[in-house]
């Protein structure tokens, strides 16, 4: 019986590989409304909610943990803002997957010293 000397990836690479590939080169690229109501497309809110009031901080939490986690690149540019991201940061990353978190915080260590900030 021969095995395979190379092992397939665990989950958590590839939950890793699928949300890095997903990320825009810096948060400054994070251009998406501060104000007003979002319709995300069926592709992103695809079960459940898909209208947003960004005026309602529970909707605006709700909006971004939905796009962090099921949209893909031209999404997370076109729905996040950057200055929105920071604000909420300090509780978005307790509602999203310890794989998201891991992979965001890695990429975008502003996101941890705003993190940091919000405790002091």
């Amino acid at each position: 019986m021969v095995m395979s000397s190379s092992a397939a990836p665990s989950a958590a690479d590839v939950l890793h590989a699928r949300y890095a590939g997903r990320l825009p080169a810096s948060l400054e690229k994070l251009a998406g409304p501060r104000h007003g109501v979002v319709e995300l497309p069926l592709h992103v809110a695809w079960s459940g909610l898909r209208s947003y009031d960004l005026e309602r901080p529970r909707l605006r939490m709700g909006l971004y943990r939905t796009v962090l986690a099921e949209g893909q690149h031209e999404d997370l540019v076109a729905f996040l803002n950057r200055d929105l991201l920071l604000a909420q940061w300090p509780v978005l990353r307790t509602l999203v997957s310890r794989h998201l978190r891991e992979v965001w915080e890695g990429t975008f260590p502003e996101l941890l010293a705003a993190t940091g900030s919000a405790a002091a």
